[in-house]
């Protein structure tokens, strides 16, 4: 088993070769969670488990530090288009005219940055988690607020507007409609649109 090359974490370096064996076999792609399982089959740091969220975020932190490093690697060997998220890493067979590597990508960034290995703290850690509960509960928000609008993403401002216009005067109680309709319609709107008052 490789063991970690400090008291913290291994070299970026010594995990390329391994992270691309898993690459190799699993064509079909897998889940982060089956990917670390997969390299704490081989080497210590990935196998370690427990509820310390420090130590979960640091797991999680080098492998996608190490994706986003081979992402560009196979992009400018033109040898690969490597997907990354929680849910799917997958390793997809070069397309000429690919270019996502060229736009802007603030999680990219913030993965490429080692140092945010290095500096991020248990409070941080915390917050970080709790924002993610927030935005993935103002998520489900925004998903039950447009079904009840008859809606679903991706759409604009404007359509959302539009779609609202049309069930208030649809549920509207002068033509026979329902005023809790109107009310929950009200909410939904609120919710997709906070500035509206």
């Amino acid at each position: 088993m490789l063991k970690p090359t400090n008291s913290q974490y291994p070299a970026p370096e010594s995990l390329y070769e391994p992270i691309q064996q898993v690459l190799a076999r699993h064509h079909n792609g897998l889940t982060e969670y089956e990917f670390l399982s997969e390299l704490g089959q081989n080497l210590s740091y990935f196998s370690t488990t427990g509820p310390d969220s420090l130590a979960l975020f640091k797991r999680h932190f080098l492998l996608f530090h190490c994706l986003y490093q081979l992402q560009q690697d196979y992009y400018e060997t033109q040898s690969g288009i490597l997907q990354i998220s929680a849910l799917e890493i997958r390793l997809w067979p070069y397309q000429a005219g690919h270019n996502e590597l060229a736009q802007p990508d603030p999680v990219r960034d913030y993965y490429l940055d080692i140092a945010q290995l290095e500096t991020t703290d248990s409070s941080q850690v915390d917050d970080l988690l709790g924002k993610f509960w927030l935005a993935l509960a103002r998520h489900d928000s925004r998903s039950d607020a447009l079904n009840l609008l008859g809606l679903s993403d991706p759409i604009d401002d404007q359509q959302i507007r539009q779609q609202y216009r049309k069930l208030v005067m649809q549920h509207h109680p002068d033509r026979g409609g329902d005023a809790n309709k109107i009310q929950q319609l009200n909410v939904a709107l609120g919710n997709l649109l906070p500035k509206i008052k």
